[in-house]
């Protein structure tokens, strides 16, 4: 079922493997020409653009973008208990985590009446996007606000697209979660308008002010990601999100269900979702085509799935060892990548480029994208290689406090006046000279 590539016998260059490897076409310059006249008519023409865009792309127009709270609270009193309580039990594991995370304040003295002070200041307001177009995310939702809440931020505002089948509003799920949380601010709107408002800010149909925010995380389809790139500098974006992706490390010990179950959890998602198997063993690789054949005929998104594995992005690549598997995985640089090998808690040691690394048979990524306390907004697209997840440190700032006493800044004067000079900056120079004027040099 799946693409193959045999690289047995290879060792192809760093190059050569970001050429061969699977991965999804996914151009996001090509969107922008789509997302120009959206962002542009938000800037422009504020919630009225807004309501426009949504009741063509989402085929309803919600009376105002801000969610009225009462809606929060009704949908978390209606909420299925099961959902509540796994809600509530990756709430608290994502809060142990992510706590873990806080930056403290380092003051370094420099020399005698010199110091300096990296001070983490939380960004103001952040906008959290939850999707809602092929499956809904209250998970989202958890691992957007979480690390948010514990750096601080003081106000947040989730955005989620209005439902037809709800009357206009967001999933209530995704209302649910919100509340949940304590986050009483839900906008109805979604897609590349949603980011542009974020953005520019605005005036909701009754009067009320829609604040811009400083920062927007939270993934979505290529229009919003585009959206996130023209957008990115009068806001910062945690990054780029593309097709999800599982890349899956194995050798012989590994079991082909739990393979194939997990390549599948994956392609689930998208038509685009990349699933990659690379293994040493060929004797695994026919096992799990054996059973992706059963699993993918018998799941629910059974057309939806099969396209994903069909697709360029999906596929198996065949290796001599585990060492060349590892060189394959951190060129391919993962979104999740799992390791299912012989002591696989060394093996996943080894590795240096991926979002997240699943460790053996009882880590599959889909505890991590619920309940494993990890955060599951993570690099897409091979941007592991230079990138982290979603965190606690996306949300804040290190500013560097720069305190010298008299004594301090004359007894290095000399060597700013040097440095200036030598760039031809002399003003540089005299601001410090200035400030002992008279003094014998």
């Amino acid at each position: 079922m799946l693409n193959r590539t045999d690289l047995r016998g290879q060792v192809p260059t760093a190059a050569e493997l970001r050429a061969t490897l699977p991965r999804a076409e996914y151009d996001v310059d090509a969107a922008l020409h789509h997302v120009r006249p959206v962002v542009e008519a938000v800037r422009d023409r504020g919630v009225e653009a807004v309501l426009d865009y949504t009741e063509k792309f989402d085929r309803i127009r919600p009376g105002k973008v801000r969610v009225p709270r009462e809606k929060l609270t009704e949908a978390l009193a209606e909420l299925d208990p099961q959902v509540r309580a796994a809600l509530e039990e990756s709430i608290t594991r994502a809060q142990k985590v992510h706590a873990e995370q806080r930056r403290t304040d380092v003051t370094t003295t420099v020399v005698d009446g010199g110091t300096v002070t990296e001070k983490w200041v939380p960004v103001e307001r952040v906008g959290l996007y939850a999707p809602g177009g092929l499956a809904v995310y209250p998970s989202t939702v958890v691992m957007n606000v979480v690390p948010a809440q514990i750096a601080g931020v003081g106000s947040l505002v989730v955005c989620s697209p209005p439902q037809a089948a709800f009357g206009g509003l967001p999933h209530p799920t995704i209302l649910a979660a919100a509340e949940l949380l304590g986050v009483g601010e839900v906008w109805a709107v979604g897609g590349a308008q949603a980011v542009a408002l974020l953005a520019y800010g605005g005036t909701d149909t009754d009067g009320a002010e829609l604040a811009p925010v400083d920062v927007v995380t939270g993934p979505g389809n290529i229009y919003l990601t585009a959206a996130k790139r023209l957008l990115r500098g009068l806001i910062g974006i945690d990054s780029e999100a593309g097709p999800t992706e599982i890349a899956i490390l194995a050798d012989e010990t590994a079991d082909p269900v739990h393979v194939a179950a997990d390549l599948i959890s994956q392609a689930e998602h998208d038509p685009l979702a990349a699933s990659v198997l690379v293994t040493t063993s060929a004797e695994l690789a026919d096992a799990v085509d054996k059973e992706l054949v059963n699993r993918v005929a018998a799941t629910k998104h059974t057309e939806r799935v099969a396209e994903a594995l069909a697709g360029k992005q999906s596929g198996i690549i065949l290796v001599s060892t585990v060492d060349d598997g590892l060189r394959v995985v951190d060129a391919y640089a993962a979104e999740h990548l799992e390791i299912q090998t012989a002591d696989a808690r060394a093996v996943a040691a080894r590795v240096r480029n991926a979002g997240a690394i699943f460790v053996g048979a009882y880590a599959p990524v889909s505890l991590g994208d619920y309940c494993a306390g990890s955060n599951h907004v993570l690099p897409t697209g091979g941007f592991a290689r230079h990138s982290s997840g979603l965190s606690v440190q996306s949300f804040l700032k290190g500013i560097h406090v720069v305190d010298y006493s008299e004594d301090a800044l004359r007894e290095v004067a000399g060597r700013v006046v040097a440095l200036a000079d030598a760039e031809d900056l002399p003003a540089h120079g005299e601001a410090v000279t200035a400030r002992f004027a008279g003094e014998a040099r």
